[in-house]
């Protein structure tokens, strides 16, 4: 099982959420300590990590297999994620 590490953007990404999306997102988050690599998680190109779909919003992580820690770095809406 892997440590799940927040850090202090995707925090104040995750405090703007509320409602169904927060509630989907809370459960893909809790389901990474699990498996970090789910299906339908794309690895990421232009930068190092991994990226998981949760409706219109993408949550995007790094995982670092060697101490089994998922660091979940950005929660945002598809159209400024990547910005």
């Amino acid at each position: 099982m892997y440590q799940l590490k927040i850090l202090p953007q995707a925090q104040k990404d995750l405090d703007e959420l509320q409602g169904k999306i927060f509630n989907k997102i809370k459960e893909a988050i809790v389901s990474l300590a699990h498996n970090p690599r789910p299906y339908g998680s794309i690895k990421l190109t232009n930068e190092q990590g991994y990226r998981v779909r949760i409706g219109d919003y993408r949550l995007l992580y790094r995982i670092d297999d060697k101490l089994k820690e998922v660091f979940i770095y950005r929660i945002k809406h598809r159209r400024e994620v990547y910005r």
